[in-house]
């Protein structure tokens, strides 16, 4: 026996056959994972290229039949002072509204979202906040309130509020604008430095005329509310409209003035329709059914023997020779 060897030698062809199968298992077994090679990624040139194709910054290609959740439309971007401001016009499904995004020196980032009529209301509170700061004199520390708001201003917009707050702190005097939901929510808001106001309130003027201060949506007048009692509930039907659309909002009240309420959007009424239909001819022919059975109980009787005097209805009798046999 050679010193210089595998170490197999001697081995049973048996043990030699096993020990084969568990090489094999090692190798598969500590083989190196090949992950698939992935396309390369397109330089800031070609990405600009593919922009100009049509497509958003989502990567979604919408000339090729695959429509956006959200187009941009024009970007404009502001420095005023360490901050950065974007002001960017997008669309969707419900129409156009304005973006407007502040980025901190510290790289922290804050929007909030305006529709096209809130942007012209802003623009023109815009111009007399910077009217009113213009008439100020230089900032006294003793002089501020303590709360530090020096004018404050409130829009609303379908069921967003937005408080706009002229203040004064140890860092200068600035311009906040925070955006609610009636119903609760978190609260975004942006800071702008008083000294910009008039730069921003420029910019936003340029996109509203570029691109106007129509939502879009619906401009006609909305239908009534309805009104149904049923025993000790009452229903109310009511439609309206916000930055989604038109809605229908059912209510259910009972004796209390506490309401449960679902809302429908207009573009399934339709459908919703259909479905309350097929439940009530569903519901009309179940009692159609239980009526004709009852009434078959009541002729027939208890023990199924037909009553005195009730009709019996026809037999099919075949007709036999007499003296047939049966």
């Amino acid at each position: 026996m050679s010193d210089i060897g595998s170490g197999d030698e001697g081995i049973s062809s048996q043990s030699t056959y096993f020990l084969q199968r568990l090489r094999v298992q090692r190798v598969y077994r500590f083989a190196p994972f090949q992950f698939p090679s992935r396309p390369s990624v397109p330089t800031t040139g070609a990405l600009e290229k593919y922009h100009g194709q049509g497509m958003d910054a989502g990567g979604n290609n919408f000339d090729s039949g695959q429509q956006p959740q959200e187009q941009e439309l024009a970007t404009k971007m502001l420095q005023i002072q360490s901050k950065r401001f974007y002001l960017d016009v997008k669309q969707n499904r419900r129409g156009r509204f304005i973006k407007v995004a502040e980025i901190g020196a510290d790289g922290r980032r804050s929007q909030i979202f305006l529709a096209m009529s809130t942007a012209a209301e802003f623009r023109d509170h815009l111009s007399t906040f910077s009217d009113f700061y213009s008439s100020l004199g230089p900032p006294n520390p003793d002089n501020v309130p303590d709360d530090g708001k020096l004018k404050s201003e409130m829009m609303l917009k379908d069921n967003r509020r937005y408080y706009l707050d002229l203040k004064e702190n140890s860092r200068g005097r600035f311009l906040r604008v925070s955006q609610t939901i009636t119903r609760g929510g978190p609260r975004s808001q942006v800071a702008l430095p008083a000294q910009g106001m008039i730069e921003f309130r420029d910019a936003l003027t340029d996109l509203l005329d570029d691109f106007g201060t129509d939502d879009g949506g619906f401009k006609g007048e909305l239908p009534e509310g309805r009104h149904l009692r049923v025993d000790n509930k009452n229903f109310y039907f009511d439609i309206g409209q916000n930055n989604r659309g038109i809605y229908m909002k059912v209510s259910e009240q009972v004796k209390s003035n506490f309401r449960t309420a679902i809302t429908v959007p207009e573009k399934c009424w339709t459908r919703f329709r259909d479905i309350l239909a097929d439940y009530c001819d569903k519901m009309n022919r179940a009692h159609s059914d239980s009526a004709d059975h009852h009434q078959g109980a009541a002729v027939a009787g208890p023990s199924g023997v037909p009553r005195a005097g009730s009709a019996q209805p026809a037999r099919d009798v075949e007709p036999f020779a007499a003296g047939s046999r049966i």
